[in-house]
């Protein structure tokens, strides 16, 4: 067992997708600063490439693999790159906000095969040598959404719930074997996603893009957005020694915004 101030994971490996920003970016720092080799992810090559030079540095091993993980060709192209890892956290980019009056069965199709069935999919290859194993942490990156839905974000409400009723009852299957699987609700982060929302629902209002951002961080009880590195932070204790007795969670990381009990 580590002690209480190594993370025990010295060694191990990690997939971490959409990393080449934002949240995913964040957890992928935090995991390479406890000792993890880190395969970085994102759909563009330019991008992903200044992520990777960005997280290099003090004998950190950080490999880049520019792939749409929403694609079967993405994702055994991750694998191939990290075939057996010890942690893999899904991550992806929401799909575009809307009123069900715009959606047809593609769009739908689209949001559930990014952020519900390619997340499983990667479960799915990444199990077999986990419980071989017997260690293992799967930490899936949702959203607020999944216990507070979000104006204008239905197609992501949806896919994300059904990716966490799917993953509850699989936590549980495979929890004997000491692999762990939760996941991280994000509430109003600092990052450009964010950023883009509350624009377009600020022009969409008629009002000033500050004073809309403003109000919105007003409205959070720590009277502020949440920074990229403190979801971090949460991410790599999750995937730590220590919390190997959490398991089929849905932790909410939100500045208090949700208002309900549980």
């Amino acid at each position: 067992m580590a002690s209480m101030f190594d993370f025990g994971l010295a060694g191990k490996r990690a997939i971490v997708c959409g990393s080449s920003q934002g949240l995913g970016f964040a957890c992928a720092e935090a995991l390479l600063q406890a000792g993890v080799e880190v395969i970085v992810n994102g759909r563009s090559k330019d991008r992903l490439d200044d992520a990777a030079a960005a997280l290099m540095g003090d004998g950190r091993k950080v490999t880049a693999v520019a792939a749409d993980v929403a694609t079967a060709e993405g994702r055994r192209a991750l694998l191939d790159a990290c075939p057996a890892p010890d942690i893999l956290v899904t991550n992806a980019g929401g799909p575009p906000p809307g009123d069900i009056g715009d959606w047809d069965d593609s769009d739908w199709f689209d949001a559930l095969g990014a952020n519900m069935v390619a997340p499983i999919q990667l479960i799915k290859s990444a199990l077999p040598g986990m419980r071989e194993r017997k260690w293992g942490r799967i930490i899936n990156i949702t959203s607020m959404a999944v216990k507070m839905p979000l104006p204008r974000l239905g197609l992501s409400n949806g896919a994300r719930s059904g990716l966490t009723g799917f993953v509850a009852g699989l936590a549980r299957e495979v929890a004997p074997d000491g692999v762990t699987i939760n996941n991280l609700l994000p509430g109003r982060f600092s990052t450009e996603r964010l950023n883009r929302y509350m624009a377009d629902l600020a022009d969409e209002a008629g009002r000033s893009r500050d004073a809309y951002a403003e109000d919105v961080a007003s409205g959070i009880p720590v009277k502020r957005l949440g920074r990229p590195e403190e979801f971090g932070a949460f991410c790599l204790f999750i995937a730590s020694e220590h919390a190997g007795y959490m398991t089929g969670q849905n932790i909410l990381l939100d500045g208090g915004e949700y208002p309900g009990a549980l």
